[in-house]
């Protein structure tokens, strides 16, 4: 039961929503494929840049392998870093 009162309102939203949208826009078909386009691409961008980098793999004394974060400069300005003191 709630899941057709559910649909049915979801049905009066979509049918209410479509025709003013479509009303709104004067474009052509080509200026929103290029529109869409462009939003992807600047998605993919920020999606890419949120993936954390890393530096080439090392091997220590022991055979531990170790792969170290690259740091970016928004880190490196956010961490405070440790002063040596001398005593």
């Amino acid at each position: 039961m709630k899941q057709v009162l559910l649909v049915s309102v979801m049905t009066v939203f979509v049918s209410m929503a479509a025709p003013a949208s479509a009303q709104s826009n004067d474009n052509t078909p080509e200026e929103l494929a290029v529109e869409g386009i462009a939003k992807l691409m600047d998605a993919l961008g920020v999606f890419i840049q949120s993936i954390p980098q890393y530096e080439m793999p090392e091997m220590n004394e022991d055979g531990d392998i170790i792969i170290r974060r690259k740091r970016s400069e928004e880190d490196e300005k956010t961490d405070p870093k440790l002063e040596e003191t001398s005593t």
